[in-house]
């Protein structure tokens, strides 16, 4: 897998070669120490989703590269996934008109890999990161509820509500306990509603009526506000190799860069939100941001 590069066993020995940034894909519970070494040393880094364990974590992470003047960034790879990109030029063009309820479904079998975090901050936080990206409007309240069914400590699904600081309402589903993978994203405007579904990359536009069904029977089983429906044609590249190539850009200064990759602040502030989730779950209220 390495083809023919040298396989190492630490951090110090990675630094010891010199390299001009590094990956960080290791459990969430290593990100921090990983990551605080990599800053010491000099080293851009781009870190996997979620960027820390929890806040504090993730604070003395942005803090640590911040003070550095290096390049740190986190992996929340459905920014870069075609269908939400195409999503987010179209609504920043007004073509739904004033957006009223983004809504995420993130579902699919237990990811075995996974063992020191629940699905709040391992799934949830793409649907955290994404619905504030494609918004422009940072989270403003949660109230969340979480179960557990597969006897681990952390929990396996979760059904959150959201408010966004522009007063957009969100809501979430997310859990690994589902037989089926599904990933779509719902944007309901003025117009009509965008649907994303990042497993296709298909993005579709489903259009408000502005032709009356006569028909009474039809316009009942329909809706009287059922217009077209689109599905767009656009480029797809491959989400990983964008994500790489804008870390890269970034690093390199080049013009613009710096605005295509999630930057730590952004990734701290997903963090926040999953946590304000697993309060809002633990003590049955509202958490305000």
């Amino acid at each position: 897998m390495a083809n023919g590069r040298a396989l190492l066993s630490t951090v110090s020995e990675l630094v010891a070669l010199g390299v001009d940034y590094a990956m960080v894909a290791a459990p969430t519970a290593l990100h921090e120490a990983i990551g605080l070494e990599l800053a010491e040393a000099g080293i851009h880094a781009l870190i996997e989703k979620p960027l820390a364990v929890d806040t504090p974590a993730a604070k003395r992470l942005v803090s640590a590269f911040a003070s550095r003047g290096l390049v740190g960034a986190v992996g929340h790879i459905e920014r870069y996934n075609p269908a939400l990109q195409q999503m987010r030029r179209r609504l920043e063009a007004g073509e739904l008109g004033a957006v009223y309820q983004i809504t995420t479904r993130r579902q699919g079998p237990f990811p075995a890999r996974i063992a020191d975090v629940g699905v709040v901050k391992d799934l949830a936080t793409h649907d955290i990161d994404l619905t504030a990206w494609v918004a422009r409007s940072a989270f403003e309240s949660v109230s969340a509820r979480v179960a557990y069914k597969s006897g681990r400590e952390h929990e396996d699904l979760v059904a959150a509500v959201g408010q966004l600081s522009d007063g957009t309402i969100t809501n979430h589903l997310v859990n690994w306990v589902s037989p089926f993978r599904e990933r779509v994203t719902i944007v309901t405007g003025e117009r009509g509603a965008f649907v994303a579904d990042t497993l296709t990359t298909d993005l579709t536009f489903h259009a408000n009526g502005s032709v009356v069904t006569e028909w009474e029977a039809v316009a009942a089983f329909r809706g009287v506000s059922e217009g077209d429906l689109i599905r767009y044609a656009f480029a797809k590249p491959a989400p990983l190799r964008t994500e790489h190539e804008a870390f890269r850009d970034a690093v390199l200064g080049l013009p613009g860069a710096s605005d295509r990759i999630v930057t730590m602040e952004q990734g701290l502030a997903t963090v926040a939100v999953a946590e304000a989730m697993l309060i809002s779950a633990r003590e049955s209220r509202v958490v305000n941001l």
